[in-house]
């Protein structure tokens, strides 16, 4: 098990950066851009409100999920850090994974009244990548202050989500295309790192390797 301070920085790292909000901005100017900025501030709002729903759910229940299916946590391991590493390769080069939405996905928003649930919240927000992510650092939080440092950094992740989103809707004409790109390259690079360590977590714990 590790200290508990650089569990709570994986965790809260890992969160905010497979949850992306900073990548989320562009597409969410695009989907909102015939609303007003009250409209936007209220669907970033809910937006949050759903995603943290998600993800605690997940957090409580996903490992008993994966039990009912019998599969395994090194497997799930395994799959889970292809899937982020999908995503980080996607971000590497500045751009949203299809993992989070698709093209198709993206051209329906945009046409849509209202896109805090879907396609905001999931699965832009929390998709497949976040909720992997939870169970994933679920199953290393044993003892019962380990869960509760997850259960809190769920809770500060879903509130920066909103934080973010909310100065993009009043003060979106002051944002840098460029600054957001490097930022996303560099969080994409830190999410590549998370997911090799999952990859080779589950495969050390099949015993191949030893």
């Amino acid at each position: 098990m590790m200290e508990l301070f650089d569990y709570a920085v994986l965790s809260f790292a890992s969160l905010f950066v497979i949850v992306d909000p900073v990548g989320l901005i562009p597409a969410f100017l695009a989907m909102t851009q015939s609303n007003t900025a009250q409209e936007r501030v209220r669907m970033a709002r809910l937006a949050a409100w759903v995603t943290f729903a998600i993800l605690i759910l997940s957090f409580f229940f996903g490992q008993r999920l994966l039990q009912a299916f019998g599969i395994t946590l090194p497997a799930f391991e395994i799959a889970g850090g292809v899937v982020l590493l999908l995503v980080a390769l996607d971000m590497l080069q500045a751009r949203r994974t299809a993992v989070k939405e698709t093209q198709e996905e993206k051209a329906e928003a945009i046409a849509k009244e209202d896109v805090a649930i879907t396609p905001l919240a999931m699965p832009m927000l929390a998709g497949p990548g976040a909720i992997t992510a939870v169970i994933l650092l679920a199953n290393k939080s044993g003892a019962l202050l380990y869960r509760a440092v997850l259960a809190e950094n769920i809770i500060l992740v879903s509130l920066f989500t909103f934080l973010i989103l909310w100065f993009v809707a009043v003060r979106s004409k002051i944002l840098s295309v460029i600054a957001l790109k490097i930022m996303a390259r560099l969080m994409g690079l830190l999410l590549a790192a998370i997911a090799i360590q999952f990859i080779l977590n589950g495969l050390k714990a099949t015993g191949l390797f030893g």
